[in-house]
């Protein structure tokens, strides 16, 4: 079983700082794209940053400048650094990976997964 789990988010105030983190385990074979979205209440799931197993990123123009994404393929995770929050900041995060993982019967499986969600929240 492959799982994401998720750690890092809590209550900031406005203009400080939140580092989040995923990690992936199981029988794992290769990592391709991570990334994180965001889902507030009332609002549409919209895409934060991904980063590609070549290591190139993508941001929402809403974070650029503020948030990093960042991956060490060692471990198995990928990171969203994220300063300079603000009040329209606070949602649940949600860390996502596309993976090939490796079945009991030496097949492989090509998934998506996603994390349980982490809350974050910036008062202001």
């Amino acid at each position: 079983q492959v799982q994401l789990v998720e750690s890092g988010g809590g209550l900031v105030q406005a203009g400080g700082s939140l580092t989040l983190s995923c990690a992936a385990s199981g029988s794992i074979v290769r990592i391709d794209d991570m990334g994180w979205y965001r889902q507030a209440p009332g609002r549409q799931r919209e895409l934060v940053a991904v980063i590609t197993n070549g290591f190139s990123t993508n941001y929402a123009d809403s974070v650029k400048g503020r948030f990093t994404i960042s991956r060490d393929n060692a471990k198995n995770r990928v990171y969203l650094q994220m300063n300079r929050l603000k009040p329209e900041d606070t949602s649940v995060y949600l860390c996502n990976a596309d993976y090939v993982s490796s079945l009991p019967d030496g097949n492989l499986q090509v998934g998506r997964l996603w994390g349980q969600g982490t809350q974050v929240t910036v008062s202001s």
